[in-house]
């Protein structure tokens, strides 16, 4: 259980180099934009459809990353209890 807390953690390492990389306005041939959307995209896109739109302003990685906290600290909660 706890190698799937430190995979969330760098998970959520992952999330943050997207936001920070899409501030810097790498090209989207780098090679680090194409790993970062390949691990993010699949459950970014799915937030961004559902969230309304706030003028321009993406909160997606935000609510991912509320939700992995989430299950992060589900998953140690069940770990403690055992």
């Amino acid at each position: 259980m706890l190698l799937l807390v430190q995979l969330l953690d760098v998970y959520s390492l992952i999330v943050f180099g997207s936001v920070i990389v899409s501030w810097i306005g790498l090209p989207p041939t780098h090679a680090v934009v194409g790993f970062l959307t390949s691990m993010t995209e699949p459950f970014l896109a799915p937030i961004r459809r559902v969230m309304p739109d706030m003028g321009g302003l993406d909160f997606s990685p935000m609510v991912l990353l509320i939700g992995v906290r989430m299950v992060r600290g589900l998953i140690l909660s069940a770990a403690l209890t055992y």
